[in-house]
C-alpha cells in the first residue's frame, strides 16, 4: 500500500511545536547552568586528598554516569517522593535529574582539565606565593578552561538530546507535544518526521560549533 504523505495539516499545530521547542531549550540551558555549578563544586572537591570527601563525590559521579538517564528520571519522579515523603512535580524531577546527570560529567571534565596542567605551572604559582584560591583562579583555571571547552560543548550537545527523555513523565517538551499531536491526528510518520527535523536543526549548529572549537584549539600553540 502506497502511503500518502501530508505535512500541510501540521501547520495548525505550529504553536504546540513552538511551545515544545521552548520547553526543550529552557531545560537544556537551565540544566547546563546548574550542571556547571554542580560540576565545578564536585570537580574541585575531587581534587582534595581527603578520602572522607572523595568517597561520596566519587559515588555521586559514578551513580549518575553508570546508570541510564531514563532510569534516573523515572526513579527521581516515582521513587524519590516515596523516600522523602513529599510530592515532586514532574518538571522539578526532570530538571533535578538532568542537572545532576550532566553535573557528574562536567565534574570529571573540570577535574581532568585541572590535573592536565603541567606540574611546572603549579610550582611556579606556589613560588610566587599565591594562595590556593588565587593560584587556581589566575594560573590553573585559565589554562585548563581552554582544554575543557571541546568536551564541555560535546556534553552540552548530548544534554540537548537527553531532554527528549523528560517526555516519559509528561513534561511538555518537543517530543511529548509531538506525541499529543500524533494522538490527535493519527499521523505519526509526519509528526515524528517533523520532530526529528526540528531536533536536527537545533543540534546540527551545536555539533558544528564543537568541531570548530576543536579545530581552533588544535591550531593554537601550547
Amino acid at each position: 500500500m502506497h502511503y500518502q504523505w501530508d505535512f500541510v495539516f501540521l501547520l495548525r499545530y505550529a504553536p504546540l511545536f513552538w511551545r515544545g521547542v521552548g520547553v526543550t531549550l529552557a531545560y537544556t540551558f537551565a540544566t547546563i547552568v546548574i550542571g556547571l555549578v554542580i560540576g565545578l563544586l564536585v570537580g574541585l572537591g575531587r581534587l582534595s586528598k581527603s578520602r572522607l570527601l572523595n568517597i561520596p563525590l566519587i559515588g555521586f559521579i559514578e551513580v549518575f554516569r553508570c546508570t541510564p538517564v531514563l532510569v534516573q528520571i523515572v526513579w527521581f519522579y516515582y521513587a524519590l517522593p516515596v523516600l522523602l515523603g513529599i510530592q515532586i512535580p514532574a518538571i522539578i524531577a526532570a530538571g533535578l535529574t538532568l542537572s545532576c546527570y550532566t553535573g557528574a560529567f562536567y565534574a570529571e571534565i573540570f577535574r581532568g582539565g585541572i590535573i592536565s596542567i603541567e606540574q611546572g605551572q603549579w610550582d611556579a604559582a606556589r613560588a610566587l606565593g599565591l594562595s590556593r584560591w588565587r593560584m587556581m583562579r589566575h594560573v590553573i583555571l585559565p589554562q585548563a578552561i581552554r582544554r575543557m571547552i571541546p568536551p564541555f560543548v560535546n556534553q552540552s550537545v548530548t544534554q540537548l538530546k537527553n531532554t527528549s527523555l523528560v517526555s516519559t513523565i509528561a513534561v511538555p517538551d518537543l517530543l511529548y507535544n509531538g506525541t499529543l499531536i500524533t494522538a490527535d491526528t493519527y499521523r505519526p510518520l509526519e509528526v515524528y518526521t517533523v520532530v526529528a527535523v526540528i531536533y536536527f536543526i537545533l543540534l546540527f549548529p551545536s555539533t558544528m560549533l564543537a568541531q570548530y572549537y576543536e579545530r581552533r584549539l588544535a591550531r593554537r600553540p601550547n
